[in-house]
């Protein structure tokens, strides 16, 4: 089972300050206990959404492009993990461990695998995705 950790944006993130070096120390250390567990599979944080654009997708494949900053979106994520793991608890544990202060929140959600489609999708179209998850495995050894 394979979840995502995502961490919230929030006014510090979004003017783009970098946090102290301890935080990154503390990160750094947490990271290495998740890879000597064998279970990250990726862990990056992300650029303010004044660096990004938001692709607002309209009537007959129309689309618009709006430069950041996002101030409409209500949540924001400033930076994530993606672990796999044997169960929800395994993840909930992991999550628990990282080095946030109190009253943070970190959220966790589990990421669609494909049996979790067996009955819903066409055979066909799980055999494509799994051909591209291959396909991008080859191209990216190490972040699929």
């Amino acid at each position: 089972m394979r979840f995502m950790m995502m961490v919230p944006a929030d006014e510090r993130s979004e003017a783009g300050q970098m946090p102290g070096p301890e935080v990154f120390e503390a990160m750094n250390r947490y990271n290495e206990e998740l890879v000597k567990a064998g279970v990250l599979l990726a862990a990056d944080g992300l650029h303010p959404t004044s660096k990004g654009a938001l692709i607002r997708f309209g009537e007959n494949g129309q689309s618009s492009v709006i430069d950041g900053p996002f101030t409409e979106a209500k949540e924001l994520i400033a930076g994530y993990w993606i672990i796999q793991v044997r169960s929800k608890e395994e993840a909930i544990e992991w999550a628990r461990r990282a080095p946030f202060e109190p009253g943070f929140d970190l959220q966790l959600r589990q990421v669609f695998d494909a049996e979790d489609f067996a009955g819903e999708v066409p055979a066909e179209i799980l055999e494509t995705e799994e051909r591209l998850r291959a396909e991008v495995a080859k191209q990216h050894p190490g972040s699929a």
